[in-house]
C-alpha cells in the first residue's frame, strides 16, 4: 500500500545527467511531492573529494528551478561527545557530514481542523512526510544490523513535509541512549538560487524593506523574506515552531554566490528528544497566494493546549489616556462603536524602565482606578489592556498575574521584551502559558515575531513585529507588509484615523482593518474620542470585524496594490491598499455565491466630500459577475462593506 502512496518518494540508483556519478551517492536520493505534485523536494548525499559525505537538498514547483543545490545539516560542538563516542570533534561539528543513512519512514496526512480563532474558520493540514533516519559516527564497516554499540553513536533524523502550499524541514535529535546533550552553534541550512533574484531585504523586524540582489548586504535580513525569481515565481522563507531555540535570520553565504544562509542569533543547548524549528519554503505563481496559503505556519505547530477558550475573546481595541475620566470617555466610545476593549498603555505604573517599578500598583500620580474601571467596563461589555514593560513581567510575573485577575484586566500587551537568543525564547513562550493559566489574553510588542505558536496557546492573540503606525511608514512600505511580515501571522499594526502625521490617505487607513489580519485590532492608535465627529465611514470600523471564517486575497503586486476580502458570516469585508502612484483597479466578485445579491457600501477617497477626512460613502447593488473599476488616489485605498440582501 504504501509503495503505490509513494510513487513520488523514489530511490535513484541510476543517476540523472544533472548529478555527476562520480558526486553523488545513488542510493541516498529520494524525491517528496506535495500532494498535487507541484512541489518537489529532493534530498541526497554527495561524496566529496576528501571522501567525506555532505548532505544536500533542492526544491523545484511545477518543474521550475526554486531552490538549486543547497547544504542542509546542523553545527554542533560539543566535547563530551567527543570523549564519549572516541570520534575527533571536528567529525562532530558538521552534522550534515558524514552521515549513515539508516532508513526513510512515510507518512500521509490529510485532516481538516478548526482553530479557536484564525483567518479561516476551518484548516485543511494535508501532506506527504518524509523522515530521512541518521546515524553519525564511523562510516567503515559499521552497518545497520551490525550488532553496534548505540552508546558510541548520536542520531538525527531530517523530518520533511511536502504541502500543496509549500515544504518544509526540520532536525530532529531521538533520545540519545548516552543521555548527553548537545550544544548546537548553527546550522548548515542554505538556500542557493538562480542567478538574478531579488528579495525584499528587511534588517530589523520593524525596519523598512529594500529590493535587493542576493549580493552586497551588509546586514542580514528579516524572516520571512519574500524573493521575487527570474522565472516568474515568488518565493517566501519562513520559520515556524520556534518556541526554545534561537531566532534565525538569513545572510549572504561567504563562499556561494546567491546562496542565503540561515543564521542563529546564539547557540542553543538542547537535552535529546528535540526538534528544532521548521523551515518553510513557500511558493507562488501569483504572490497573493503567499497570503491565501500561509496557514502552512500554523500547521505546522502543535495543536491547541488550552481545554476551556470560552474566555479568549479577539476584538478590536483603542488606547486611552492614563486617567480614570479618559479611560472611561474610551470605554463610552468603544461601546458605542462596536469595540471590545480598551487599552492603557507605558507608565501607569511609573516609569517602565525603571527597576523599582512596581507593576502590581498605580504609580501614585495616575488617578487609575483598576477595579472601578474594569466593573464599569464590564457593564459595557468591554475589557480592559495594560501595557506592562519585560523588565517588570521577568521580575514581577509570578505575583503580578494574580493581581491583574483580582483587577478583572482581560490582557497583556507585553513591552520591549527582548527576543533572539534561546533563553528569552523559552521565557517568553513560557510567559504566555502563565498568562493562559490566570485567564489572561496577551498582545507581545517591539521585534517579536510569530511562528504559529497562537495555534498552541490562542491566548496569545497578536504581536506587533512590524513596521507600523508607531512609525508611520508610507503606501509603498503598508503594500509590501501583505506579501512579507504578514505571512508569518498576525501583527498589531496600530492603525490610526484622524492623526494627522498618517502619511496615507483615510480610505487607505480604513481598508487596513480588512487587510492585515489581527485578532487583536487596535485600531485609533494616536487618536481620542473627541477626534470623532460623526464621519459617516466610521461606519466600516464599527462593522469590520477581527476573526474570519474565510480570506481571500483576491488580487496585488508586491509594494504596488493589494485587495483582500474576508468573510464573518454571509457578510464580507473587502480592503484595498495602493502604493504612493495613482492607479485604476478591478475588484471582481466571484468569490460570492452564485445567484445572491448584496448590497456593497463602499468607503472611498473622495475630495469633493465636505468632512475633514474626505471619505465619501456610495451604496450599489453586486453580485458574483459584478466587476468594479476603481480610480485609487497616490497612497489611497477603499473599503467596503458587502451584506447580503
Amino acid at each position: 500500500m504504501m509503495k503505490s502512496i509513494f510513487l513520488t518518494l523514489l530511490f535513484f540508483f541510476c543517476l540523472t545527467s544533472l548529478f555527476s556519478q562520480e558526486t553523488v551517492i545513488a542510493d541516498t536520493k529520494m524525491v517528496l511531492k506535495s500532494p498535487d505534485g507541484n512541489y518537489s523536494f529532493s534530498c541526497y548525499q554527495k561524496k566529496k573529494q576528501d571522501g567525506s559525505r555532505q548532505l544536500y537538498y533542492t526544491v523545484a514547483y511545477k518543474g521550475k528551478e526554486v531552490i538549486l543545490e543547497s547544504e542542509i545539516g546542523v553545527l554542533i560542538d560539543n566535547h563530551l561527545l567527543e570523549s564519549a563516542m572516541a570520534i575527533p570533534n571536528d567529525t562532530l561539528k558538521h552534522w550534515g557530514d558524514n552521515l549513515q543513512l539508516t532508513g526513510i519512514d512515510t507518512s500521509v496526512v490529510n485532516q481538516v481542523w478548526k482553530p479557536v480563532y484564525g483567518e479561516r474558520s476551518l484548516i485543511r493540514d494535508r501532506y506527504r512526510q518524509a523522515v530521512l533516519k541518521f546515524r553519525k559516527g564511523n562510516m567503515e564497516g559499521a552497518g545497520v544490523s551490525d550488532g553496534y554499540d548505540k552508546r558510541r553513536y548520536y542520531f538525527m533524523n531530517v523530518e520533511i513535509r511536502a504541502y500543496n502550499e509549500g515544504v518544509a524541514f526540520r532536525y530532529h535529535f531521538p533520545e540519545a541512549e548516552n543521555g548527553l546533550f548537545l550544544h548546537i552553534t548553527g546550522e548548515q541550512t542554505q538556500f542557493a538560487f538562480p542567478e538574478g533574484t531579488l528579495a525584499w531585504h528587511e534588517s530589523w523586524a520593524q525596519g523598512p524593506f529594500c529590493l535587493m540582489p542576493l549580493k552586497g548586504w551588509t546586514e542580514e535580513s528579516e524572516r520571512p523574506l519574500t524573493l521575487k525569481l527570474t522565472n516568474g515565481l515568488t518565493v517566501a522563507l519562513v520559520e515556524a515552531n520556534m518556541v526554545d531555540y534561537t531566532r534565525g535570520k538569513f545572510a549572504l553565504s561567504k563562499e556561494k554566490l546567491n546562496t542565503l544562509q540561515l543564521s542563529m542569533y546564539a547557540g542553543a543547548d538542547i537535552i535529546t528528544a528535540y526538534n528544532t524549528p521548521w523551515r518553510v519554503i513557500m511558493v507562488a505563481e501569483r504572490p497573493v497566494d503567499l497570503v491565501n496559503n500561509n496557514y502552512i505556519i500554523l500547521n505546522l505547530n502543535p495543536e491547541n493546549r488550552i481545554k476551556d477558550v470560552s474566555w479568549i475573546k479577539p476584538g478590536k481595541a483603542m488606547r486611552s489616556g492614563l486617567s480614570q475620566r479618559e479611560a472611561i470617555a474610551c470605554v463610552d466610545f468603544a461601546a458605542q462603536h462596536g469595540l471590545q476593549y480598551v487599552h492603557l498603555d507605558a507608565g501607569w505604573y511609573g516609569p517602565e524602565i525603571r527597576a523599582q517599578s512596581d507593576a502590581t500598583k498605580v504609580y501614585p500620580d495616575k488617578d487609575i482606578d483598576f477595579p472601578a474601571l474594569t466593573q464599569y467596563a464590564a457593564s459595557k461589555d468591554i475589557g480592559i489592556f495594560v501595557y506592562i514593560n519585560q523588565r517588570a513581567l521577568y521580575r514581577q510575573m509570578d505575583t503580578l498575574l494574580p493581581v491583574l485577575k483580582k483587577w478583572g484586566i482581560k490582557g497583556i500587551k507585553f513591552g520591549f521584551v527582548q527576543v533572539g537568543n534561546q533563553q528569552w525564547s523559552t521565557w517568553i513562550h513560557d510567559a504566555v502559558k502563565k498568562c493562559a493559566d490566570y485567564g489572561l489574553l496577551v498582545d507581545i510588542h517591539d521585534e517579536y515575531r510569530p511562528t504559529g505558536f497562537s495555534r498552541t496557546y490562542p491566548n496569545l492573540l497578536t504581536q506587533e513585529g512590524i513596521r507600523g503606525n508607531e512609525e508611520m511608514p508610507d503606501a509603498i512600505h503598508n503594500t509590501t507588509l501583505p506579501f512579507t511580515r504578514f505571512v508569518a501571522g498576525a501583527a498589531d499594526y496600530t492603525i490610526c484615523y484622524y492623526n494627522n502625521r498618517i502619511k496615507t490617505t483615510h480610505a487607505h487607513q480604513l481598508a487596513m482593518a480588512a487587510v492585515y489580519y489581527s485578532p487583536l485590532q487596535f485600531l485609533y492608535w494616536y487618536d481620542h474620542p473627541k477626534m470623532y465627529t460623526g464621519e459617516p465611514e466610521i461606519e466600516f470600523f464599527d462593522k469590520v470585524k477581527t476573526v474570519w471564517d474565510d480570506t481571500k486575497a483576491l488580487d496585488g503586486a508586491i509594494g504596488e496594490f493589494v485587495t483582500v476580502a474576508r468573510r464573518s458570516g454571509a457578510e464580507w469585508f473587502v480592503g484595498t491598499l495602493n502604493n504612493t502612484s495613482p492607479r485604476t483597479v478591478s475588484v471582481n466578485f466571484d468569490f460570492l455565491p452564485a445567484g445572491r445579491k448584496y448590497l456593497a457600501t463602499i468607503y472611498s477617497d473622495d475630495d469633493k466630500v465636505a468632512t475633514k477626512t474626505k471619505v465619501g460613502v456610495r451604496k450599489v447593488t453586486v453580485n458574483s459577475k459584478t466587476v468594479l473599476q476603481e480610480s485609487l488616489k497616490a497612497s489611497g485605498g477603499q473599503a467596503i462593506w458587502l451584506k447580503p440582501l
